[in-house]
């Protein structure tokens, strides 16, 4: 089964900006629950510094994993994204 591993690394700016905007928090957050709600977002972390996180998407192609993405309210403040294809063995 195909997976998608989503690195994200947010800039020194862009975390200031994205601590101090509640309603940006919480919209990125709707993002979240809606993929998990659909099946797609089958893991998320975040790294223990809180300026990265790791996503693992299923069941969408690497173009889509890359619109689903941009479409973050936090994109914008994103230093660093990386797409890995991953097969799942177990």
């Amino acid at each position: 089964m195909k997976h998608i591993l989503v690195s994200i690394t947010l800039s020194p700016e862009g975390m200031s900006t994205i601590r101090a905007d509640q309603e940006l928090q919480r919209a990125e957050r709707a993002f979240i629950e809606k993929w998990k709600a659909e099946g797609i977002l089958e893991s998320f972390y975040i790294t223990t510094n809180r300026t990265g996180a790791f996503l693992i998407f299923n069941g969408v192609d690497g173009d889509r994993t890359k619109e689903l993405i941009g479409g973050l309210p936090y994109f914008p403040y994103m230093s660093r994204v990386d797409y890995v294809e991953l097969d799942k063995q177990f």
